[in-house]
């Protein structure tokens, strides 16, 4: 199933869904019909310029969600709050479908709507995200930041053009796991999944605040899908270290520019990125009780299990062995 839309003023993605698929919307809330699959849609306003939208539904079919670039630049800045990317492909005009990640993180996107995307959920898949919508004036109420940093101040702009992604920490994640699991039919539930979004959110803007204050460049939907491929390449094996002559040359990009955009996207450098994941992976592989630490350190790369030992301290505060111990 394809749903194919254009953000405008009054777009209402909950209004429009249930049309397509001929499914009334009542009090907000869009059941999906069993022919389909299981679960929901739900909108939840707290006002005209803050709304959120749950997704939360398990489907028959593969569905595929085509934005359309926006003919002008909105006023409203979308969110979107997503736990296992792995379920994901997403397209930036471009006939090449991009799986946002090969190793599945939790992620969170910020994009503007003058940059076309498409995004599949396959059949079967549980489905679990939830998207804020706020207007930017709104926005810039309540971070009430006197000097925000260029990221912040880029994302509270009236006309620019950007893409940046951030990780969903498990402190997200258990809030997320709150705010899907609410019973609305409490009329003050509204009120608390207020409180718990702008939670998430003041999570969120704390870590685009420690972002360097660097010069902005407005990115287009073709330097979206590469940073996108780059990205996954940087994950795709994290045995090997990446090497930026080689990334530059598949993203037709000069070494400056990438190295720019993708710090400026993902708010890192392209070898801290990795250095990242490679412990994240590390992490994983520790907690599932199968693999000794000589073993993780050995499959992601590692000669030298000493300095194996010091980047996973730096990053986790604990060594990999008590970590395995702990777990």
């Amino acid at each position: 199933m394809i749903f194919d839309f254009t953000t405008a003023p009054g777009f209402d993605f909950i209004t429009l869904f249930g049309k397509q698929i001929n499914v009334p919307v009542r009090d907000n809330f869009l059941e999906i019909p069993k022919a389909m699959g299981e679960g929901y849609v739900r909108k939840v306003t707290f006002g005209d310029d803050f709304k959120l939208t749950i997704h939360r539904y398990t489907l028959n079919e593969d569905l595929i969600v085509k934005r359309n670039p926006a003919p002008a630049s909105a006023s409203v800045r979308a969110i979107f709050f997503y736990n296992h990317w792995e379920n994901l492909e997403v397209k930036y005009n471009t006939e090449k479908s991009v799986p946002s990640s090969q190793k599945g993180d939790s992620s969170i996107l910020l994009s503007t709507n003058d940059l076309s995307t498409e995004i599949r959920f396959p059949a079967g898949s549980n489905i679990q995200y939830v998207v804020v919508a706020i207007g930017v004036d709104r926005l810039r109420a309540i971070l009430s930041i006197e000097k925000p940093n260029s990221t912040i101040k880029t994302i509270t702009a009236e006309n620019a053009s950007f893409l940046f992604f951030e990780s969903l920490d498990p402190e997200m994640q258990l809030i997320l796991k709150n705010i899907v699991s609410v019973d609305m039919n409490n009329s003050l539930n509204n009120f608390y999944v207020q409180i718990k979004v702008q939670e998430l959110m003041y999570l969120l803007f704390s870590k685009l605040s420690l972002r360097e204050n660097a010069t902005f460049k407005n990115i287009n939907s073709s330097d979206a899908e590469k940073l996108l491929i780059i990205r996954n390449e940087v994950l795709r094996d994290l045995s090997k270290p990446p090497v930026l002559n080689e990334l530059a040359l598949m993203a037709s990009m000069s070494e400056t520019k990438l190295k720019q955009l993708f710090k400026q996207t993902f708010g890192d450098t392209i070898y801290n990125y990795y250095q990242k994941a490679r412990m994240e992976e590390a992490a994983f592989l520790l907690k599932q009780a199968r693999h000794s630490v000589s073993e993780v350190g050995y499959e992601l790369g590692f000669s030298n299990l000493s300095h194996f030992s010091r980047l996973f301290e730096k990053q986790y505060g604990i060594t990999p062995k008590k970590f395995s111990y702990n777990s």
